[in-house]
């Protein structure tokens, strides 16, 4: 197949076009910065240098690529601008809906989050509300409407990434707010997964029907859990006990993913964090 990557220099880019490319497939991957362009090109990508701003240019590229799926892999979180790619999710994907609809594409696999369900303890399956109340809201269900236009629209909602590029990797912004020792153990939950386990199911989603997907690891963990282990990996003092602090977040489920074929080959953080060094 023809794939068409927007954002193929992010962190789940840089894994996947390898990923694509090795499976037989023809990529065209997109980046904003010129300077990447090479880096494509070396992964056996055709570049291509475009604006998700700039609707016409971006239409343009798509038409162009005549490709049979388009991934959308685009984010804007460098600087952990997060009004930034809720603007990304909103105007960025309608951009790229249009786009692939104007060239007939049928098929979108696109990334969203999995830790923006609503509170509770039981694990939450795809079924299961979105929580309006939380800050990402209004860009995630925009995009997962958008995404909704295509004859089909795969929504792959991503655990927390860690891994290389990541704001967990041990040049990460995770990592430095541990170091100064800027996070407590708290009852949060998180639900992680390895950004080349991220890039493993995207390449299966190729093959999977509409909908939502929640890609995560086997063991969901509280802040309390995850937080000492990870700043044992850097080699950084334990963090103290944050006072009269509440549960927050929700564990996810990956059983719908497993069901489809995929499953994580790090099943657990732990073992992820283990092997950062």
């Amino acid at each position: 197949m023809k794939i068409f990557v927007a954002g193929a220099t992010g962190a789940i880019g840089r894994r996947l076009v390898p990923l694509l490319v090795q499976a037989g497939h023809e990529v065209v991957g997109t980046t904003r910065k010129p300077e990447r362009a090479r880096t494509l090109a070396d992964q056996h990508a055709t570049p291509v240098v475009v604006d998700v701003y700039d609707a016409d240019a971006l239409r343009e590229a798509v038409r162009d690529a005549r490709p049979d799926v388009v991934i959308h892999q685009l984010t804007d979180l460098a600087d952990e601008d997060f009004d930034a790619n809720s603007r990304l999710r909103m105007e960025g994907t309608r951009n790229l809906v249009d786009a692939a609809l104007a060239a007939d594409v049928e098929v979108m696999i696109a990334q969203s989050i999995a830790w923006l369900y609503v509170p509770g303890t039981r694990p939450a399956v795809e079924t299961d509300p979105l929580d309006p109340s939380a800050r990402p809201y209004e860009g995630v269900a925009a995009l997962e409407r958008e995404v909704a236009r295509m004859p089909r629209g795969v929504v792959l909602r991503y655990g927390a990434f860690y891994g290389p590029g990541t704001w967990y990797a041990p040049d990460g912004a995770i990592a430095e707010r541990v170091r100064a020792g800027s996070l407590r153990l708290t009852p949060a939950w998180t639900s992680f997964v390895h950004v080349d386990d991220a890039a493993s199911a995207t390449l299966a989603a190729l093959d999977w029907p509409a909908g939502p997907v929640n890609i995560v690891d086997d063991e969901p963990a509280t802040t309390a859990e995850w937080l000492p282990v990870y700043s044992a990996a850097l080699g950084a003092p334990t963090p103290g006990t944050a006072r009269h602090a509440a549960a927050t977040g929700r564990p996810v489920s990956n059983a719908k993913a497993k069901e489809l074929g995929w499953k994580p080959s790090i099943a657990s953080w732990r073992d992820g964090f283990a092997d950062m060094g």
